[in-house]
């Protein structure tokens, strides 16, 4: 199920999704952005003219890594409205975000939120050689050191795996918001890696543990 923010059902559409069908749905999309068919540009500007000024209908939450490089909504191919984006260097779970994210849960009723990292992250590569930077660009390290020390490894895409995994877990257990949704099987937070050299999305286990029913 696809529905058409422009066509005046979507919110009925959405409330109807389950949080699988709502992963489903941005899955789908990964595929047609890395088949090279994408379809949300499409939609775009019927939806602005008609729709964007009302209000907002996304179904799917997603903490990324502010990194160029992962364009959200084109990864996923989905057109706007669609996707609740928050952006920060090394997908990290600050109060700002999880503040944001209870925002899109409790308020828009997003179904799912991705915890997406990405390969070639100079965030954790910056995390895992500690150098001296300017400014306050080390205040990002204490969030990653845990994915350093977890993955028992300097290798920087599994340091970016685990601080996903970690990254998600933490989302869940910081939030009420969130953690009663999770518990009430209304909401699903899944980790997910990006490989920027193929475009393609790997949604990621959360381990037994580490809040494991987000991703049943």
């Amino acid at each position: 199920m696809t529905p058409d923010p422009a066509a005046g059902a979507t919110l009925a559409e959405n409330a109807a999704l389950t949080p699988d069908q709502a992963l489903a749905e941005i899955m789908a999309g990964n595929a047609r952005f890395v088949a090279g068919a994408p379809v949300a540009h499409m939609r775009d500007l019927a939806i602005i003219r008609a729709k964007a000024a009302e209000g907002q209908w996304p179904i799917v939450g997603v903490l990324s890594c502010a990194d160029s490089r992962v364009p959200v909504e084109m990864v996923f191919d989905e057109p706007i409205g669609r996707l609740f984006v928050t952006r920060v260097a090394g997908n990290i779970t600050t109060p700002e975000i999880i503040a944001s994210l209870e925002y899109g849960v409790a308020v828009l009723g997003i179904k799912a939120i991705v915890v997406m990292g990405h390969s070639s992250c100079g965030a954790v590569k910056a995390a895992i050689d500690n150098p001296e930077v300017p400014g306050q660009i080390s205040a990002l390290f204490p969030a990653l050191l845990p994915a350093v020390y977890m993955s028992q490894s300097r290798d920087p895409m599994a340091v970016t795996r685990q601080n996903a995994i970690i990254q998600a877990a933490t989302l869940i257990n910081a939030s009420p918001v969130i953690e009663a949704k999770v518990n009430a099987g209304e909401l699903k937070v899944a980790p997910a890696i990006y490989d920027v050299a193929t475009s393609k999305v790997e949604i990621l286990p959360i381990p037994a543990g580490m809040r494991e029913q987000s991703v049943k």
